[in-house]
């Protein structure tokens, strides 16, 4: 369905498909229009294709436009852009065909623009769109293929040119080797620190390399949800994300949950045990147990002082099958080391699916527990039968007899 409106005081007159689109415009009232054409599962005719061109000409009145279907010549379409809409306030470019990088114009700017959603596009070097755009909350951009990737001092320069941005979704969906991108921020200028005083969302997923040369540049006090997620990697260092997160205000938690999944994992952080809405989320692509624990166990080592406040911690695995890759041993240093990452945790509750490989790494070696593991924990809680919870019998003895007893709760 196609709907072009022209906004006035009264209701809004609506074109679908099939109406005359060029009279329509030819005769309306020279009010602003909204473009929205949204439709993933059938092809725009050639008629209404030449009806989003004809609007897309009229630049002085578009005040919107918002295209996700698959346009027939969609760089033409976008080409009639390449000049100043001069009351564009939102601008949402999805192509849904999977084909080359489309090409974003050169000259096409939008003083007031307010809302960006760009999706598969290459961005030229200094487009006007994103250095003029000064009004803009919310930038979304998806870089689906190589050609279509800019590197991070890329987007810092363009950051820097949006001081009232709110909303920020960045997301490459291809790898990139950390060794490149760390090589492509060394040999370009380096950036001043960006301020971004009003952001309070922010969402990543790539590789830990791109964001870290991000955030080492960026400041954003009054963020309020941050989600991260990570492209399969065998080492991970986020020494940068810990500055950044340091400087966040207000960037406490009280409740975090790690969800080992079928392939990948994610731990998302809450400032109380009853929120449901987490401020803090971060997903690893990747498969089998032992792997998502030892890349959580690297990351969390990094951010321990972050949540240092956490005393509710949950650990859940979604099985899908009782295959042994699903249930493969977990090494019980790499366990420990993300334990070890929440100092202050009283309250543990643990999924049966990994009740023993929780116990396993609770285990006191030759009579001793593992020193400065769960040091204020007082309570264990886990699912599964009567019989699960006999694994944590030589643990609960051992922290009876050191004096730091720990109650043991089966839950229904």
């Amino acid at each position: 369905m196609v709907h072009f409106f022209s906004l006035s005081s009264g209701p809004l007159p609506r074109l679908y498909i099939g109406t005359p689109i060029a009279d329509m415009l030819a005769h309306s009232p020279l009010l602003p229009l909204i473009v929205d054409y949204v439709d993933d599962n059938r092809d725009v005719s050639a008629e209404d294709g030449e009806g989003i061109l004809l609007a897309l000409l009229r630049c002085h009145r578009v005040r919107r436009v918002r295209l996700r279907t698959p346009v027939p010549k969609p760089q033409k379409s976008i080409m009639v852009m390449d000049e100043e809409y001069p009351v564009l306030e939102y601008l949402i470019l999805v192509p849904t065909e999977d084909s080359a990088a489309l090409i974003l114009p050169e000259r096409l700017q939008a003083p007031h623009l307010r809302h960006l959603v760009l999706e598969g596009f290459a961005i030229p070097i200094g487009p006007r769109l994103l250095t003029t755009a000064v009004d803009l909350v919310m930038l979304v951009i998806v870089a689906p293929y190589p050609s279509t990737y800019f590197e991070p001092n890329i987007l810092l320069q363009w950051l820097s040119f949006m001081p009232q941005l709110e909303k920020l979704l960045i997301t490459i969906l291809f790898s990139v080797p950390d060794h490149d991108v760390e090589m492509q921020h060394m040999h370009t200028p380096i950036m001043t620190q960006v301020a971004l005083p009003d952001l309070r969302w922010f969402v990543f997923r790539g590789v830990s390399a791109y964001i870290e040369a991000v955030v080492r540049r960026i400041t954003a006090p009054r963020l309020e949800i941050l989600g991260i997620r990570f492209f399969k990697q065998l080492t991970f260092s986020v020494p940068c994300l810990l500055q950044f997160m340091n400087t966040i205000q207000n960037f406490r938690f009280n409740s975090a949950k790690f969800v080992f999944a079928r392939d990948d994992v994610h731990e998302e952080v809450h400032p109380r045990e009853e929120l449901e809405m987490h401020v803090f989320q971060i997903h690893v692509d990747c498969w089998h147990l032992d792997w998502q624990v030892s890349s959580m166990a690297q990351i969390f080592n990094m951010l321990s002082q972050i949540f240092s406040a956490v005393e509710h911690l949950a650990l859940e695995h979604e099985v899908y099958s009782p295959s042994s890759e699903e249930h493969n041993e977990v090494d019980r240093t790499e366990l420990r080391k993300l334990l070890r990452s929440f100092k202050t945790v009283n309250n543990l509750h643990v999924d049966d699916a990994l009740v023993k490989e929780l116990a396993r790494s609770l285990l006191p070696e030759d009579g001793e527990l593992p020193p400065e593991l769960l040091l204020e924990l007082q309570e264990v809680a886990y699912s599964g039968n009567d019989d699960t919870g006999d694994a944590f019998t030589s643990f609960i003895d051992a922290r009876q007899s050191a004096g730091r007893p720990v109650t043991l709760i089966r839950l229904e």
